[in-house]
C-alpha cells in the first residue's frame, strides 16, 4: 500500500498526519518506509529531532520522478507513506501517480475547503495513468463548533468521500512532533492517539487489510 498525504494549500497538517499514520501502521507490525517529497523537508526535521530508535527510515525524495524512484522500495516495505508537498505541480503529480491512495487533508474552514478544487483536479487527470482512490481528512477540527460540524457537507460538492475518523486540533501533536515522536508513543491511551488509530483503522479497511 503506497498513501500519500496531499493538499495544495499549506499548513493543513499533512506531514503531522503523514508521520503519525506511519508510526501507526509501524506499531501495527508492518514494515513502513516515510517519504519527504516536501522540499521543505519538514518529514525530514521531525526524524532528525527524534531522541529514541526509530521504528521506521525517512528518505527524502522531492523529485518528478518520485513515481518511478519509489518502485525499487515497493518490495522491502507493507506501507509506504508520502508526505507530499504543499502546492499543486509536478511533484505532487508523480506523488499522486505513485500512491494506491490519496488522503486530502481538509481544516474545517471555507478557505480550505475552497482550496482542494486544484488537488480533486490533478486526481482527477491522473486517471488516465493509473486509478487512484481518494479521501478527504478532516484535520484539526475544533470541537463543539458549527464550522466543525458543516465541513463535511461542505466537502459533499466534490466526488471525494470524506472519512468518518476525524483529527481534532491538540496541542498534544505539535507537542510531540517538536520531539521528532508522535501521541501514540507519548501518551497511547490519549484521545488523540485513539483519534489518530480510528484513522488508520478506516484506510486499512478501505484497503481490505482489515482494522
Amino acid at each position: 500500500m503506497i498513501v500519500a498525504f496531499l493538499n495544495q494549500k499549506g499548513g493543513v497538517g499533512k506531514t503531522t498526519l503523514a508521520v503519525h499514520v506511519a508510526t501507526d501502521l509501524a506499531q501495527r507490525g508492518g514494515r513502513v518506509l516515510l517519504v519527504d517529497a516536501d522540499p521543505q523537508g519538514s518529514a525530514l526535521d521531525w526524524a532528525t529531532a527524534r531522541q529514541t530508535e526509530p521504528l521506521f527510515p525517512v528518505i527524502g525524495l522531492p523529485t518528478k520522478d518520485l513515481h518511478r524512484q519509489i518502485k525499487q522500495h515497493v518490495a522491502n516495505y507493507d506501507a509506504i507513506v508520502i508526505d507530499g508537498p504543499p502546492r499543486v505541480n509536478e511533484l505532487a503529480r508523480a506523488a499522486i501517480i505513485a500512491s494506491d491512495v490519496v488522503l486530502i487533508p481538509v481544516q474545517p474552514s471555507p478557505l480550505d475547503v475552497w482550496a482542494v478544487k486544484e488537488i480533486i483536479e490533478l486526481i482527477n487527470e491522473a486517471h488516465a495513468f493509473k486509478e487512484v482512490r481518494s479521501r478527504f481528512v478532516i484535520n484539526r477540527k475544533i470541537v463543539g463548533t458549527a464550522i466543525g460540524r458543516d465541513v463535511s457537507g461542505a466537502l459533499a460538492d466534490y466526488s471525494v468521500p470524506v472519512f468518518t475518523a476525524t483529527i481534532a486540533q491538540r496541542v498534544a501533536f505539535a507537542e510531540a512532533f517538536a520531539q521528532g515522536s508522535t501521541v501514540l508513543e507519548l501518551a497511547p491511551a490519549s484521545t488523540a492517539a485513539r483519534e489518530i488509530e480510528a484513522l488508520t483503522d478506516e484506510l486499512m479497511t478501505m484497503e481490505g487489510l482489515g482494522g
